[in-house]
Order: structure tokens, then sequence, then C-alpha cells
């Protein structure tokens, strides 16, 4: 055990905890019955922690103890003919990709990076460019093992006696108690590529209405332009793809189609000087993504690293923003709220703060997680720098979501007011009734949970 400071992958608020690194679910559950920390300090409770990559302060836990489930990373079995993969929770999905693609399998569900662990997917209950057509991460898992505070391990599933449990863990952000196995159902996957439609959106009215349409390829998102105002405001290139069959490649790929690349991210990005990326280099640098563009719609194959998860080529780019991090501040908005949503469009764009990476997608039916973040509409994902007046913006943006009926994602927050996330999640009451079955004395607890007073 180690005595460490941790921090989101926005790199802000950090906090110091006792971490253990179990190797098994049998050490997870000794740790977790284990009465005390250490020594004669208070008891601050217990959290998993996968790969660090919640952006705010959700895998944190602040003078108790955080358990590194990365060792538990073993993929258990794989039916190819029922496309069933059981894996402990520590795995990463970037393992599980590798693993899953030689045998025809891939994931139903994929976030925008594969350095999340499955247990830390199942505890964000995460989505991908195809919300809209297969819901999010926790629709595909068929069981998971938990360790509950009484340190006995419980087999839960989506249906039956224990569903209540199951859907209070799934989305939970790791309240319930610690994932250490899941079975997770698989697609059929022909290669490790996608065919990819690429096309320009004039401003956000046009983005809109070309995501609205009904589309037979199941993935889609855009890049928009956060810093564009006037007429260009909302400006855009919308990519949408599907799985490739092995025809649909040229003959170099079709010799090797499963072949997913090298385990290698590239070179590790430096913490850049504060102030570096301000509104000049923003909006320089959104331009470029713009124009580099097609100006006429094109489609081609593309590796499906390249298609879902790009910055996954860029080892700790969470660096480029500066020695203060950032925020991503993800929210969702009903599809009828289109005005509230140009609002807060327009807030970004005239904030002076500068926005880089920003993604827009739409969603389709909420899922049954008491917690889970997806809802029917419209989400927006934007990575702010911290600086001067960011709070401001924020808490603005907050208002214009909640006026709209929409939420904010708990596992990109890192500064939301309890009574925000009360109003946001109508299912936070049912969600803490089923915690306290699980957990009575409330040993499972997180910087987040204590912040909102979830």
């Amino acid at each position: 055990m180690q005595r460490r400071t941790l921090t989101g992958w926005g790199r802000t608020a950090p906090s110091a905890a006792d971490v253990a690194s179990p190797r098994s679910p049998d050490e997870v559950a000794s740790l977790v019955a284990a009465p005390r920390v250490g020594g004669d300090r208070p008891h601050r409770g217990v959290l998993a922690r996968g790969l660090g990559r919640s952006y705010g302060d959700a895998a944190q836990n602040a003078g108790g103890l955080v358990l590194d489930m990365t060792g538990c990373d073993r993929i258990l079995a794989v039916d190819v003919e029922e496309r069933v993969v059981r894996v402990e929770a520590g795995v990463s999905i970037d393992a599980l990709t590798r693993t899953l693609l030689p045998l025809g399998l891939w994931l139903p569900v994929v976030p925008g990076t594969r350095q999340v662990t499955v247990g830390g997917a199942i505890a964000a209950d995460v989505h991908g460019k195809n919300h809209h057509v297969s819901g999010s991460f926790g629709a595909h898992v068929l069981a998971l093992d938990l360790v509950a505070a009484d340190g006995e391990v419980r087999t839960l599933t989506p249906d039956g006696p224990g569903a209540e449990a199951f859907w209070a863990t799934v989305g939970g952000m790791g309240l319930t108690g610690v994932v250490v196995r899941a079975t997770l159902s698989c697609i059929p996957a022909e290669t490790a590529y996608a065919v990819v439609r690429t096309e320009r959106a004039r401003d956000l009215d046009h983005l809109l209405d070309l995501l609205a349409e009904d589309d037979p390829d199941p993935y889609s998102v855009a890049w928009f332009d956060a810093l564009a105002r006037g007429p260009r405001m909302g400006r855009a290139v919308l990519t949408r793809g599907r799985l490739a069959q092995v025809g649909d490649l040229p003959a170099r790929l079709a010799k090797h189609p499963s072949s997913f690349g090298a385990a290698s991210r590239g070179p590790a990005v430096p913490v850049l000087p504060h102030g570096l990326l301000n509104r000049a280099t923003g909006r320089a640098f959104n331009e470029l993504w713009f124009r580099k563009a097609p100006a006429r719609p094109t489609t081609d194959v593309q590796p499906l690293g390249a298609f879902f998860q790009p910055l996954d080529g860029v080892r700790d780019w969470n660096r480029v923003y500066g020695p203060r991090g950032f925020c991503q501040y993800q929210f969702v908005v009903p599809e009828s709220e289109t005005d509230a949503f140009r609002r807060a469009v327009a807030l970004i764009a005239g904030s002076g703060h500068p926005s880089c990476l920003n993604v827009l997608k739409r969603m389709g039916e909420s899922g049954p997680g008491l917690l889970s973040f997806p809802a029917p509409g419209w989400t927006l994902a934007v990575d702010l720098p911290v600086g001067p007046g960011l709070d401001r913006l924020l808490d603005g943006l907050d208002d214009l979501v909640l006026g709209a009926g929409g939420r904010v994602y708990l596992a990109k927050d890192s500064r939301l007011r309890p009574d925000a996330v009360e109003a946001m999640y109508p299912r936070l009451g049912q969600f803490r009734s089923a915690r306290r079955v699980l957990d009575p004395d409330g040993l499972f607890v997180s910087d987040l949970a204590r912040r909102v007073l979830l």
C-alpha cells in the first residue's frame, strides 16, 4: 500500500489516498472487509479506480483507500459461437479489443478511448458513437460480480431479483461496491476497419439537420468549431461509419483484415506553458481542423482506432492544457430543446475560453441505469482550459441545461453543485435507496460523492 496523490484526466483537484493494488478478486474482498485503512486514522472509505480516465474527481477518495484495479486484468473466457466474453474488471478496452478482433468479435459499444477498464466502463455506463442505435455500455453487460461492503461477492444480472442492484451499479460511479468480473456480449466484426463518410456542415442548424436524418450507418459523431460566431457558428465536420467487411477493403489491407496495429501510443505530450492555448491559437487550430476535411462528402476506409479513438495515438494528450489542467463539460438536452442548445453553443463561442476538442452527438433512449447519463437528445462535450472566469461560464451552462431539462455527465464533472445534480438526475433517490441496501454504512465513497452528496 502506498500513499499517492491522484487526479482525474483533467488534472484538477488533486487529493491523496492510500492506494492498494490487488491482483485477484479475493484480494479485493480482503481489502474491502478490512476495518480500517491503516493506523489510527478515521476510516475514509474505499473506492475502486481503473486507468484514471474520469475527467474530474470520480476516481479519487481523499484520505481513504483506493483500489488500483488494473492488476485484475485477465480475460477469463471467450465463447466465439455465443459471442460472449468473460473478463476481470481491470482489463482495458484496448487489451480486450486486441483479443477479440482476431476472433471476429467486437464490443457493441466503445467509448472515445480504449484506455478505460471494463469496471470503469460499467461504473460510468460509457457511451459511444452509436448510442442512438445500440444504447450504452451497460446494455450489453450480461452479468457482473460485485464485492459488496461485507466483503462477499454477489453476482448481479440485469433481470431478476438482483436487477435493481445491477442497475444501481451500472452508471453508479463505483459507489455500490467493487466490480471484479463481468460477462459481456459481443457483435461480429470481419475486419479491424470502418467505412467512414466525411462531410462538412456549414453551421449548427445544418449539422443538427444532418444528424437528425435517418441513416443506415450506426456510428456518427461531429467535431465542431466552438469558437466560430455569427453565420459560421457551429460549423462542423461530421463523420458517419459502419464496420467494414472484407470486401470493402483494398487489396493491401484485405491480406490481414483483422490486424489492429501496434500497441504503441506515440510520444508523450509535454506539459505546455500556461496561456499557450488561448483564443488566437484555438481559432487557428479550429480553422485548420475544419479546412483539412474534404469540401465535398467523401467515403474512405479507416482503422477502427483512427475512427473511434483518434486521441489514443497521442500519449498523455491531456498535458497540452498546461499546468492548471482543464475541464471537460459534457451535457445532453432533449432534441426538442434546440434553442437552448444553440444558446449553449453561442455562450461557449462568445466566452473567450478556447476550446479545440469539441464533440457533438445524437443520443437515443435512456437505459435503466439509475445514475446513467445518456438521455434522448443532443450531447455536446467541450474541453476548456482552467482559467479566470471559467466557473462563471460553466455555471451559466448549468442553468441553461437545467432549464432545458438536461443533465451533465458525472464522469466528466469536477464542479457541479449538489442541488444541480438533484434536479438533473430524477432517479437519484432510487439510487440512494439501492445503495443503502448494498452498503448501509457508506463504505464506498469518492470525492465526487462527497462533493455532490450522492
